[in-house]
């Protein structure tokens, strides 16, 4: 009797590491670390890191419209893309900061943020209670 008792415990033991193991390796259980992770990090945003993103950022939008308005601004297509450029870096470096899902892969010399994520991205940090 009890060898089978053994046995039983054995077994249901192993079953239970099986489906810890496989539950730590899947997608969801990673998804939910990551969302843990990005809650934490937003919790402990030092307000001063933030209000410097936030005049940065406004910095950047103010030399993107300055740089839009001026035609005779020289070389103005590559003033225009180096900003908007550091401007996506920035706004997703702020989205990290309040714990916003973002695309984690980096931009590439010859990519840019698409227009509509850009636009998502400004959003959900303006209802998030940021501005600049």
């Amino acid at each position: 009797m009890t060898w089978q008792m053994a046995l039983l415990t054995t077994t249901a033991l192993i079953v239970a590491a099986t489906a810890v193991r496989s539950w730590l390796r899947s997608d969801a259980h990673r998804e939910s670390v990551a969302r843990r992770d990005l809650r934490r990090r937003a919790e402990q945003a030092d307000p001063l890191v933030t209000l410097a993103i936030q005049m940065r950022l406004g910095e950047l939008a103010r030399e993107l419209r300055a740089v839009e308005g001026d035609p005779d601004v020289f070389a103005r297509a590559h003033h225009w893309r180096a900003v908007q450029g550091a401007y996506d870096a920035l706004l997703r470096e702020a989205c990290r900061l309040s714990g916003l899902p973002v695309d984690d892969v980096p931009l590439r010399l010859d990519e840019r943020a698409a227009a509509e994520e850009r636009l998502r991205e400004e959003l959900e940090l303006s209802a998030r209670g940021w501005s600049w």
